[in-house]
């Protein structure tokens, strides 16, 4: 198909499906959702939920704030917020403690208060405890008696499940050979599945077909830098 006959592809509104039934469990995020289903009883009541971008931190986050009515913030503004009100009764979720411009003594309060005021909180973090760039050693402290929980690397098995689950929240239904094909030749995350996914979203509505195997290569070799070789029918 020539540019000139592509489609201009819109950016049209979707919405990741964020309920305990729609996460999918696999070796990598064992461990994590184990964490989350086991509240209240967990061995500190602070835990720290660590994994890169697009790895179900926030899908985690979101179903332990619904089952325990959390309150939510990003780190970047405890600085600015309330913290007397922000910590009242309910746990806390605080997403993204590696952030930028994150205080430290905001954060080092916080702690505090969840402590006196016993209740609960969720920290997310796309780097380990020991690479967080905080040097106050109080806060450092506080930071080692979180229960850490790490999100692994997907398998060939949760990433081909993320990737259906990714197209069927754009309402989009893909042959299954397409998605092994997909799962196969990418790159083992899960934030690079959502990339994926976008993109041949974009594309397949920019040249008004549906996502083959052909369309797949043909994106997967322009995302390494490669011209695809294989012929157009599928």
């Amino acid at each position: 198909m020539s540019d000139s006959l592509r489609q201009l592809p819109l950016s049209l509104p979707h919405s990741a499906a964020m309920t305990r039934a729609d996460f999918i469990v696999g070796r990598a995020n064992q461990s994590a959702i184990a964490l989350i289903d086991r509240y209240p009883d967990w061995p500190n009541p602070v835990a720290l939920l660590v994994g890169p971008a697009g790895s179900g931190k926030t899908h985690l986050g979101q179903i332990w704030k619904t089952a325990t009515g959390a309150v939510e913030i990003a780190a970047r503004d405890l600085a600015t917020a309330g913290l007397d009100e922000l910590v009242g009764t309910h746990p806390v979720l605080v997403e993204d403690v590696d952030g930028e411009g994150v205080s430290q003594t905001a954060l080092f309060h916080l702690f505090n208060l969840v402590r006196e005021r016993r209740v609960s909180a969720l920290f997310t973090s796309r780097v380990p405890l020991q690479a967080l760039p905080f040097d106050l050693p109080d806060l450092a402290s506080r930071l080692r008696s979180a229960v850490p929980v790490e999100l692994l690397e997907p398998d060939d098995e949760l990433l081909a499940r993320v990737i259906v689950k990714l197209f069927a929240d754009r309402q989009l239904a893909v042959d299954p050979a397409v998605i092994d094909f997909i799962s196969h030749r990418m790159e083992r995350s899960l934030g690079a599945a959502n990339r994926l996914v976008e993109l041949l979203d974009r594309e397949a509505l920019a040249a008004g077909r549906p996502i083959t195997r052909h369309l797949a290569a043909t994106v997967l070799a322009r995302e390494a830098g490669d011209e695809p070789e294989l012929p157009f029918d599928d």
